[in-house]
């Protein structure tokens, strides 16, 4: 496998620039990474030990309730997990700048569309967990990793640039194979004995991310961690600013590394190019623009709180439903009067409207449900191909108006409404409104509502870095989360079903033991993965 070109190490927690004119050090002149663990002034990180009252009978994977029945006096209670219990311990070894084989030619340049620049104050995080591959040593895995991902940075010349102003003030990409940052890490155990106790808090330890300093120039828009276990199994992490990508890109990004690691061609390579304009068939002198879509937009930038970083009051508690327990979940959506319709609604639609109404009760609200916006890839409206590299997510409110009690199958029906009216004509609609009134100032569009994200097309369990063997894990992060809460829906291993889903809720940490609480979530039983410990009388 062809080396990278450069491969720059440091050894400190933040960035610092070198001037351009600045040469390279002397490769013999730098530290071993031996010396480096030494002298490395990244502190060692614990991950929490994850406590059980019956350990035997109850195994980290275990479901909330044994049955699907509804909770007696004797249900399980929930607890967060213990952040001062230590299990595994995460040591920084360095941090490498990664640029592509081949160099770009100069004078390329990469400009943002409409939806990238509304999401230019996110960031995405992802996390793979893996198995480890051949009978590798410590630190080999890394050195593969590290090889193959220059060679997917060739065909990624938008991740590997740096961000510079434009004549109108607007961000976009000088494609000068700058590169991206790489971080090694070590951690003690196995990845299996810390998947078994691992919270948000540890999690995000396995997934680099530095806010831009003040010279965006020297400042990579991507991130990448791998960490490797000394028993066993490697945590691969990749993070990025929102404006240049979506969790379907950022994912893209993983699968293109993994064919590169495997030695395989690239399956979905990316298409860079802007969004289409509207069809000409569609522009008729008397089109009536969906005016829904446009005013949640506006409202949401006209009305964009200051950011404050709220995510220390959040926390994470991510659960797996399986395929009979999602089918068991649009079961329960229909009405008890209507005839029963095979699949009347969707998976991410019967999820979506069980956690809006739980989640609307561990808020307080007796009656009615908590303002929701929908989050959904529009792809595939659009008629773009899969491999297009950018933003494509779009917001869409959810009303509520005339649902004063917690009815399921009402909630999920205007879930589905919502959808329907996000086609080709209203999503056209709303970019040709925000080009018209585009401007530097841009809202941060989750800090309203409970955001409910569907990354049904994202497919994270067919990134392979092993060969044959799909992820054991993987999470996403949209970071920040602050005001209601957020919830990410996306599809489950292949040994779920079909059907199979993982959900991420985000919420204070008060609420989330409530929500495990919920007589919903407990009849459908759906398996803790992550965020709280299970505790039985």
């Amino acid at each position: 496998m062809t080396q990278p070109r450069t491969a720059e190490i440091t050894n400190v927690p933040s960035e610092k620039p070198r001037s351009p004119k600045q040469k390279s050090p002397n490769p013999e002149q730098q530290e071993s990474p031996t010396q480096k663990l030494k002298n490395s002034p990244w502190p060692p990180i614990t991950a929490p030990k994850l406590l059980y009252r019956n350990q035997v009978k109850n195994s980290p994977t275990s479901p909330i309730s044994k049955t699907s029945s509804l909770p007696t006096t004797s249900s399980p209670s929930v607890a967060l997990v213990p952040s001062s219990l230590t299990m595994a311990e995460i040591t920084y070894i360095c941090k490498r700048t990664v640029v592509s084989t081949k160099p770009i030619q100069p004078g390329k340049y990469h400009s943002f569309s409409v939806l990238d620049h509304l999401m230019e104050k996110n960031h995405i995080r992802i996390v793979y967990y893996c198995k480890s591959w051949g009978e590798k040593k410590a630190g080999e895995i890394t050195v593969s990793l590290r090889e193959s991902i220059s060679e997917m940075l060739t065909h990624f010349p938008k991740v590997t640039g740096r961000l510079i102003r434009n004549e109108k003030g607007n961000w976009m990409i000088k494609c000068n194979d700058a590169g991206v940052r790489m971080v090694e890490a070590r951690a003690k155990g196995s990845v299996e004995d810390w998947l078994k106790s691992v919270d948000r808090e540890k999690e995000l330890k396995l997934v680099y991310w530095e806010d831009m300093i003040h010279k965006p120039y020297f400042w990579s828009t991507f991130y990448v961690q791998i960490t490797e276990f000394e028993e066993g199994g490697v945590a691969i992490g990749l993070s990025c600013f929102h404006l240049l990508a979506d969790p379907i890109c950022a994912t893209m990004i993983l699968k293109a590394w993994a064919d590169k690691t495997l030695g395989q061609k690239m399956v979905s390579p990316p298409f860079f190019h802007p969004l289409p304009p509207r069809r000409p068939i569609n522009k008729t002198s008397n089109h009536k623009p969906y005016t829904d879509l446009i005013n949640h937009y506006k409202f949401s930038i006209e009305n964009s709180a200051p950011f404050l970083d709220a995510n220390h009051t959040h926390t994470t508690v991510t659960l797996s439903f399986s395929d009979h327990m999602v089918q068991a979940c649009m079961d329960m959506v229909q009405p008890i009067s209507a005839p029963k319709k095979p699949n009347p609604s969707s998976p991410f639609e019967a999820l979506a409207g069980l956690l809006w109404i739980c989640i609307s009760k561990v808020k307080g609200l007796r009656n009615g449900l908590v303002n929701m916006s929908l989050c959904l890839d529009q792809r595939k409206v659009l008629g773009l191909d899969k491999g297009f590299f950018g933003n494509c997510m779009v917001y869409n409110k959810v009303y509520s108006n005339g649902l004063e009690e917690h009815n399921l199958s009402k909630a999920t029906k205007v879930i589905g409404e919502a959808l329907e009216k996000m086609d080709n004509e209203g999503i056209m609609d709303l970019i040709e409104w925000l080009e018209h009134n585009d401007s530097q100032s841009h809202p941060l569009m989750n800090n309203c509502d409970l955001i409910c994200a569907s990354l049904e097309t994202v497919e994270p369990y067919s990134v392979d870095f092993v060969g044959g063997f799909e992820p054991i894990r993987v999470s996403y992060y949209v970071e920040p989360v602050i005001g209601i809460g957020q919830v990410l829906i996306f599809r489950a291993p292949s040994y779920e079903g079909p059907l199979g889903r993982v959900v991420m809720v985000t919420l204070p940490k008060d609420e989330i033991v409530k929500l495990c609480e919920d007589e919903l979530i407990l009849h459908l039983s759906p398996r803790i993965l992550m965020g709280v410990a299970r505790n039985y009388a």
